[in-house]
């Protein structure tokens, strides 16, 4: 398989004008391809896949089809902000399955991380190819890959977002956004008129909250973990360290210590603040966060979050610790 290369003249996309150019040139370039026939999008609500989403709407408008599988292990929010902004304001032709017992019925138990990436990863596949079989006519496949991907992978990218898909799926590959950088495909999503939360949404793994929610998952600690995190996430907002910090997000571990409440003996797990920066995920430095933003969540957190009755803040850098803890 031939390397694909981004060209040596390929202007940088940095401002809206040289997006809208791209998306005009993409659009044409996608109806060409396509023609009459129906796409098939595996539409996570990550920068990548709603790029796409909304470039190939703005194309082929009913003939994407998007579909949308709520694995119960999402931020809080996401599954919402992608069911609005596809399904109602862009009225995209979306599939929305709900699947967060048919996921966490699987996870049951399980602690080891390599194990529950595999059973997500692995059903995930099977949810999708459930939903592709029910679609007729479907001779393409759309996905998010972008350059660093290729760079990454030498050119080997065949399904990028939805690998596993049985050989009887005789996709064509739909990838418009394959020449980008992470930082154009967010212009380019600004001027596609994408939500500010969606574009510029941080990095978040393929099993979500599978692998921060630490050990084996419960329903009640998985709750625990999204509602700590989503306050993480308005106070960095607040503060104004969102668009300053790389990557930050709330882990819960599968212990639990004492502590008080009203007067009486409290016992709850604790919530572990991971805020890195770093230019290429290899390495990363911690973020210092003044004393009084970590006082307010920690009120917070331990105050509207039931189960949790502390907060600590990881400060390994990377090397030592990797970024995500599991």
């Amino acid at each position: 398989m031939s390397v694909i290369k981004r060209p040596d003249d390929m202007q940088r996309i940095t401002n809206v004008e040289l997006a809208e150019k791209f998306i005009e040139e993409q659009v044409a370039l996608v109806k060409e391809q396509v023609g009459n026939k129906k796409v098939l999008l595996a539409l996570s609500g990550g920068v990548d896949s709603s790029v796409v989403a909304a470039l190939l709407i703005k194309a082929i408008g009913k003939q994407l089809i998007c579909v949308h599988v709520n694995h119960g292990l999402m931020r809080k929010g996401e599954s919402e902000l992608v069911v609005k902004v596809f399904g109602k304001e862009l009225d995209a032709n979306l599939v929305y399955v709900e699947a967060e017992d048919r996921f966490l019925d699987l996870l049951k138990d399980v602690a080891d991380p390599e194990t529950k990436r595999k059973i997500i990863g692995g059903e995930f596949i099977r949810v999708f190819e459930e939903e592709a079989r029910k679609l007729t006519d479907v001779e393409f496949l759309a996905q998010g890959t972008i350059y660093p991907d290729i760079i990454e992978s030498k050119g080997v990218k065949a399904h990028h977002n939805v690998g596993g898909l049985p050989e009887d799926f005789a996709f064509e590959l739909v990838e418009p956004v394959k020449l980008l950088y992470k930082d154009e495909v967010r212009v380019v999503g600004d001027a596609l008129g994408l939500p500010h939360e969606m574009v510029y949404r941080q990095p978040f793994p393929g099993p979500g909250l599978g692998v921060r929610c630490l050990g084996a998952i419960t329903k009640d600690r998985l709750h625990a973990l999204r509602e700590a995190d989503a306050i993480l996430r308005e106070e960095f907002d607040n503060c104004g360290l969102a668009g300053k910090v790389w990557q930050y997000f709330i882990a819960v571990p599968d212990f639990k210590s004492v502590g008080v409440r009203d007067g009486k003996r409290y016992v709850g797990w604790p919530a572990i603040i991971r805020a890195v920066n770093t230019e290429d995920a290899m390495t990363a430095t911690i973020e210092e966060i003044p004393y009084e933003v970590l006082k307010k969540i920690t009120d917070r957190i331990t105050h509207e979050v039931e189960g949790i009755n502390r907060v600590v803040y990881d400060l390994t850098p990377k090397p030592i610790g990797t970024i995500e803890w599991e």
